[in-house]
């Protein structure tokens, strides 16, 4: 299917996150969403399951989330009644630390990094993409996180073909905290990709093919 990009950005550019769920859904396209349990991932299920309780939900867990990221997902899962699907890389944090010395850092190893990242991360969502077979991906990217997605939009195509929807792209930290608060939704306070090091850093899901 050929989708006019701009034409659908324009129709949902002043619609609500909810309004863009349900035109994700609307189009009977096999569909996924992707979260992370970071600080701000409880806003975006909080609207999916309004929507869509049924959604298959990939959690790529790299084996290197803190504690409170583990305690903070389980509350959401069931709070939310996610259908929760978790894939993991083919070899644990604990065996990856003792033989390879754990995270390699970006700047210092970008090659080895990159390399970290594929295992941890990529290949268990392409693994995810192999299941599910997407043709929409619901994803919580938003415009004023990294200098990559500023060149995005509400909808765009993902590299592999997937039509990415963003529901949350132009809202503010402040608006979702508010929306946070308001649904008293659990959120992490220790929080920690591997394979982004930095906030501003993209791990490789929304820019890899």
């Amino acid at each position: 299917m050929t989708w006019d990009i701009s034409s659908i950005n324009q129709q949902l550019k002043n619609k609500s996150p909810l309004d863009i769920i349900q035109w994700a859904m609307t189009q009977n396209k096999p569909t996924i969403a992707t979260t992370s349990f970071s600080p701000n991932a409880a806003a975006l299920l909080h609207l999916l399951v309004q929507v869509a309780p049924n959604i298959p939900i990939i959690w790529i867990d790299s084996g290197y989330n803190v504690a409170d990221t583990y305690r903070t997902a389980e509350q959401i899962i069931t709070l939310l009644h996610l259908n929760i699907q978790i894939y993991t890389p083919t070899i644990t944090a604990e065996r990856r630390n003792a033989v390879w010395g754990g995270i390699p850092h970006p700047d210092e190893n970008p090659e080895i990094h990159q390399t970290f990242t594929q295992e941890v991360k990529l290949e268990p969502f392409e693994r995810a993409l192999a299941d599910y077979k997407p043709e929409l991906w619901i994803a919580g990217i938003r415009r004023d996180e990294t200098d990559f997605r500023k060149n995005l939009d509400i909808i765009s195509l993902d590299q592999r073909g997937i039509l990415k929807v963003a529901p949350l792209f132009y809202w503010s930290q402040n608006m979702l905290q508010a929306y946070k608060e308001k649904h008293q939704l659990p959120s992490c306070q220790h929080y920690f990709d591997p394979t982004k090091v930095a906030d501003n850093r993209e791990c490789g899901l929304h820019t890899s093919a």
